[in-house]
């Protein structure tokens, strides 16, 4: 209705995903960079998740309109399907052959494995999309993980991308889905724009449907917008949708702030209305709902019995006494990485002070409770640097033989990384790893009971999870689940550093060279082990540095052997 009257070739705020109108926030763009990456580097399995209206339908959009011609795609919007229906129409997508009434399933996958051999050969690749993933039938997903084993020695034939809502991340981790997880070596969740992103969104919007600057949103109503929708794409459209149609009403080229607070309530509707657009509203219910609450406790109080008086007032209060972590207990990441955290433990029930006493404590954000910890017959699993470090090389002692080097030419050595926590199952040899929010076991309490960083010992990775190493020295399995839910990112193991070992580069030759593509070529990044450091070998190093956020510059210096030492056999 408004677009002509604007000046527009077409509506700038449509809800339709048009790749012509993807606006590459610093999210969408490393989510689109890690697509890319992924399907260029054939890496098999691409999830991008995010919320509603994040943008993620327009993202995949874009992306195929981005890939060349060699590049064969095919994409599925409808994820209620079956794993019959899903071959049927992977394969009609991407034009393979004719179908054949009662062609069985492994009919339509070796149409398939054809089809991508050839593709392949014609140095192709080939690309398939799913959108609304997390309404896949486990069945089907199943089904998927399967279609990943089409591949030669070398290559992955098909690149799959899982594109869904943030539930998807919690269907995948469901332990009746952890092959097809552990398999997924590029992940991306898209986050909503950011404040400052919202002038330009907008912006960007009304140049691509063709207008020339005679519509301006003021930085009130640009304001506005953020607080309604948060950053969401979606939100935003509606919301400027509404608001330029209230403007060519009353005959208007700048949308005021008042226009925009005005295009909410009729989207809206009073009730529903973000609390900060509607704060006498919300303050009042607010106050409704703590009368109602009050008396609701008074009830439980009278049938509990007053002894429980000071927690119901606690209650009503918020109060929430915690214990702020020391400065040495702060977790200080390595150069490079993310600044530091600071970690806020909250106190035990039963370090409380006796006798109900008071204890005085600012008001604080709540913070979530650790996650459940797995039954442990006697001792805990959480030990401290002194017991890790004499465990990390007792293991160390008793798996490798460092006196087949001569004393002069090997020492040991602290080997520190910062990891992934799905990059577990890569390791090969004993590691340690600091819990990301430490527990309060008995005996790892520093000066004032405050929690010192604690660590889980590992001396042996598993199908299903791990061996770890409790703190009387005895073995006890641990699942995948407990791994990820402490991991700490912060990795440690031994590693026997070579006194004159110099760095490999594009050029040299030797066993050295031999051994690191012997390396390579146990983890999944094939290079023919010549013993001679030339173009292949160099661009593999370089992918394995890149994927592991090490210094992609093809020279393996100590962090690169000492990483790849740990994932060899």
């Amino acid at each position: 209705m408004y677009t002509s009257y604007f000046g527009f070739k077409e509506n700038p705020f449509s809800l339709t995903p048009d790749p012509n109108y993807l606006y590459l926030s610093r999210n969408h763009k490393e989510a689109f960079d890690h697509l890319l990456y992924g399907i260029n580097e054939r890496k098999g399995f691409i999830v991008i998740t995010g919320g509603i209206g994040t943008g993620k339908t327009t993202l995949c959009r874009a992306l195929l309109g981005t890939l060349d011609s060699s590049t064969k795609t095919a994409l599925i919007f409808n994820a209620y399907i079956s794993d019959m229906e899903l071959l049927r129409t992977i394969n009609q997508e991407l034009g393979v052959g004719e179908e054949v009434p009662g062609q069985s399933k492994k009919d339509y996958i070796d149409s398939l494995n054809r089809f991508l051999l050839e593709t392949f050969s014609r140095d192709g690749n080939a690309v398939l999309l799913i959108d609304e993933a997390q309404n896949l039938s486990p069945a089907v997903l199943e089904q998927i993980r399967m279609l990943s084993n089409l591949e030669t020695e070398k290559e992955k034939l098909v690149q799959i991308v899982l594109a869904g809502q943030s539930e998807l991340r919690e269907l995948l981790s469901s332990p009746s889905l952890r092959q097809l997880d552990e398999r997924i070596m590029v992940r991306y969740n898209l986050e909503p724009l950011a404040k400052n992103d919202v002038q330009g969104y907008v912006e960007h919007r009304l140049v691509v449907a063709g207008g020339k600057g005679n519509v301006q949103f003021t930085k009130g109503a640009l304001e506005a917008i953020y607080g309604y929708s948060q950053g969401n794409p979606r939100r935003i459209n509606g919301v400027c949708d509404r608001a330029l149609l209230i403007a060519y009403s009353r005959d208007e080229f700048t949308i005021s702030k008042r226009t925009v607070q005005k295009a909410i309530e009729d989207i809206c509707g009073d009730v529903t209305l973000e609390p900060r657009l509607k704060r006498g509203w919300s303050q009042k219910r607010v106050g409704s709902l703590s009368v109602l609450l009050l008396l609701l406790l008074i009830i439980v109080a009278a049938f509990g019995g007053w002894n429980f008086r000071k927690e119901i007032s606690a209650l009503i209060s918020g109060d929430v006494t915690v214990r702020e972590a020391r400065e040495e207990d702060k977790f200080i990441p390595h150069r490079g990485t993310a600044g530091p955290t600071k970690a806020v433990f909250p106190v035990p029930n039963d370090k409380l002070l006796p006798n109900n006493q008071e204890v005085a404590a600012a008001k604080t954000e709540r913070v979530p409770s650790a996650p459940p910890e797995p039954e442990m017959k006697g001792t805990s699993l959480f030990l401290d640097e002194q017991a890790s470090l004499g465990g990390l090389f007792g293991l160390f002692n008793a798996k490798e033989d460092p006196n087949g080097h001569a004393a002069n030419e090997v020492h040991l050595g602290l080997f520190s990384f910062y990891a992934e926590p799905e990059h577990y199952i890569m390791f090969k040899k004993p590691f340690r790893v600091r819990v990301a929010v430490p527990a309060h076991p008995p005996g790892l309490s520093g000066a004032g009971g405050l929690p010192l960083p604690c660590y889980l010992l590992i001396r042996e990775v598993t199908a299903d999870g791990a061996i770890a190493i409790d703190a009387d020295g005895k073995e006890q399995l641990i699942t995948r689940d407990f791994i990820l839910s402490h991991w700490g990112q912060e990795v440690s193991w031994v590693y026997p550093y070579e006194n004159m070992s110099a760095n490999l580069v594009k050029g040299m030759s030797g066993p050295d060279v031999i051994k690191v593509q012997q390396t390579l070529n146990e983890i999944g990044y094939w290079v023919e082990p010549t013993g001679f450091y030339g173009k292949s070998t160099f661009h593999q190093v370089m992918k394995f540095q890149s994927d592991f956020a090490l210094k992609a510059d093809g020279i393996v210096g100590t962090r690169t052997k000492g990483l790849l030492y740990q994932m060899s056999e």
